[in-house]
């Protein structure tokens, strides 16, 4: 039995549209973390039209994972036997009872013509619904809300749907999601303060750690090997994890890149390359898979150079060149930049949308399936907007694929995250890699992420509980943490954990935890079993139930059964 508060009770009771009726389940509600994060405004004109999208629940989840284990180990006989994006879209189509039952219920409940009515390849059920159709369909009222830096989107508190109907509908949108914030991970350079002239650098100060000295163990290393402790180069690098240099460019080897918001500068990349590179050639750049308007490079003193792309691209083509690098730039510069630096209004679907069109969200067979307010929409009315149609299945996803971003799970509900695990555990079927950076903040989110500290508060505590990571969490995700060497070590020196006094941001450190909303995937049970046998932490934990309403439950910090991360460092 769930248990809600009294708080929670009265935000459900001010959304619903009258009673809710007979027959009737509550399937989705705002948590009060993520409604700290905006600000309800005006309903909705009853006669507007709003697109509602449908994620119907999709068959063959559990054989999908038992397929990915056995081709994702050496000793099955499956090994490296990837699936097509044909099968796999076969395994996880939704039944036919599903898409029948969710389309005869969505015709009825809203008097459209059940023709009207789509189902896209990948699951999803779309129509353009009146306001006060959709309000009756759901037991709810639509609202605009206001987030925290003024800008408007659309959804609800809270909705119903019939008991018959909760087997088969993951979640709806316009619903309970509202655009998180979204941050780009920070590398954490080393150097005295400063800056180029005119910057206007985003990211917290490194520390200053004064004079240099050459560290004890450095006199019989090489001159580029003295110094990484305190600024780490391509060289340190290789040194420090056996990397070869490298001289092959295959083009099915291609190393993909993610970045949104922050855009990289090619005179930065030709005077990193001379100084810690010189086998790369000035003017060697990313192969680019813009999307949706996305544009690059941008000047050195542009301020959307704020030296994150060029740090991610800086060293990668240091260790792979002559191996190409594609870059997954998303979303033209109002959209990417709506909430300020490395924030976006879609998160990751017009990434996911460009990789796969059956995932798209904007248009299957001529009908727009956006949520306005929650993803992008194109062509964007903006100024200085990308006028073109959102781009659905354009490029072909690279077999690993770099993500330095994220946001915390605490901003996402429960269901639109184990749906988006699921498509990425689709494209780990057909062979790809996607690594996670796993965050900048311990065991925390960014201050200011729902509370001031980023931490969680529930069942009575307050900002005492892990925040987890939204994408590190996902299983499929091969989450990675950071490292570091103190000032006095070099590459001879085992490293440790990330984690730094910043300027601003006291305690900066390598992020990890247990997942709220993954259980715990049998891959890693010996390793965390081992963990706990022989490094328990000894502190208060809770087992976090299915839609992770009890978090923080008996005074514990921690969900004890969750998907632990990074997997490694």
């Amino acid at each position: 039995m769930v248990l809600f508060t009294a708080a929670a009770l009265l935000l459900l009771a001010a959304c619903t549209s009258g009673a809710v009726p007979d027959g009737y389940q509550l399937h989705e509600a705002r948590s009060l973390a993520a409604s700290s994060l905006i600000k309800r405004q005006s309903t909705l004109r009853p006669d507007a039209v709003i697109p509602i999208k449908i994620g119907l629940t999709q068959q063959g989840l559990d054989v999908g994972i038992s397929r990915l284990m056995n081709i994702s180990h050496p000793a099955s006989a499956a090994y490296g036997k990837h699936l097509s994006v044909h099968e796999v879209n076969d395994l996880f189509s939704p039944s036919s009872e599903t898409v029948a039952a969710v389309k005869k219920w969505l015709a009825n409940a809203t008097n459209i013509d059940k023709t009207t009515i789509h189902v896209s390849k990948n699951g999803w059920l779309l129509a353009h619904v009146p306001v006060h159709a959709a309000e009756r369909a759901f037991a709810t009222h639509y609202y605009e809300y206001e987030d925290r830096d003024g800008h408007l989107r659309l959804g609800c508190d809270a909705y119903y749907i019939p008991s018959h109907l909760q087997s088969h509908i993951d979640y709806v949108t316009p619903g309970v999601k509202s655009s998180p914030p979204l941050r780009k991970r920070m590398e954490n350079g080393r150097g005295p303060p400063g800056g180029r002239p005119g910057r206007q650098p985003l990211h917290w100060e490194p520390p200053y750690h004064g004079p240099w000295h050459k560290p004890p163990g450095a006199h019989h290393l090489p001159p580029d090997l003295q110094n990484c402790g305190l600024n780490i180069t391509p060289p340190c690098i290789r040194a420090l994890y056996g990397i070869p240099e490298a001289h092959l460019n295959d083009s099915v080897n291609d190393l993909g890149f993610y970045e949104a918001g922050d855009y990289y500068a090619q005179s930065d990349l030709n005077a990193f390359f001379s100084q810690f590179a010189p086998n790369i050639p000035n003017g060697t750049a990313p192969i680019p898979a813009f999307i949706d308007g996305a544009q690059a490079p941008v000047a050195a003193d542009d301020p959307t150079n704020t030296g994150e792309s060029d740090v991610d691209l800086d060293m990668a083509f240091s260790l792979i060149y002559p191996q190409s690098i594609v870059l997954y730039q998303t979303d033209d510069k109002p959209q990417a930049n709506l909430t300020g630096y490395g924030v976006l209004a879609g998160e990751f679907n017009t990434f996911l949308d460009a990789l796969d069109g059956s995932y798209c969200n904007y248009t299957y067979e001529g009908l727009s399936g956006d949520s306005p307010g929650i993803d992008p929409v194109y062509p964007d009315p903006l100024p200085g907007g990308y006028n073109g149609s959102l781009q659905c299945g354009v490029y072909l996803p690279t077999r690993v694929i770099s993500i330095s971003y994220g946001s915390a799970e605490a901003d996402l509900p429960t269901r639109y995250q184990r749906r988006q695990c699921n498509e990425y555990m689709k494209l780990v079927l057909q062979g790809h890699t996607i690594v996670e950076a796993s965050g900048d903040y311990g065991v925390g989110s960014f201050p200011g992420d729902g509370t001031p500290s980023g931490c969680l508060s529930g069942s009575g505590q307050n900002q005492t509980i892990y925040n987890p990571d939204a994408l590190s969490s996902c299983p499929w995700i091969l989450s990675v943490g950071g490292t570091q060497l103190e000032p006095n070590q070099t590459v001879l020196d085992p490293e440790s954990v990330m984690q730094d006094n910043l300027t601003g941001a006291p305690l900066f450190s390598s992020h990890g935890g247990f997942s709220n909303y993954h259980e715990r995937p049998a891959y890693q049970k010996a390793a965390v079993d081992a963990y706990f046998a022989n490094h328990d932490p000894g502190l208060p934990y809770y087992f976090a139930n299915a839609n992770a309403t009890n978090v923080g439950a008996n005074g514990g910090i921690y969900n004890r059964a969750g998907r632990a991360f990074p997997d490694v460092r």
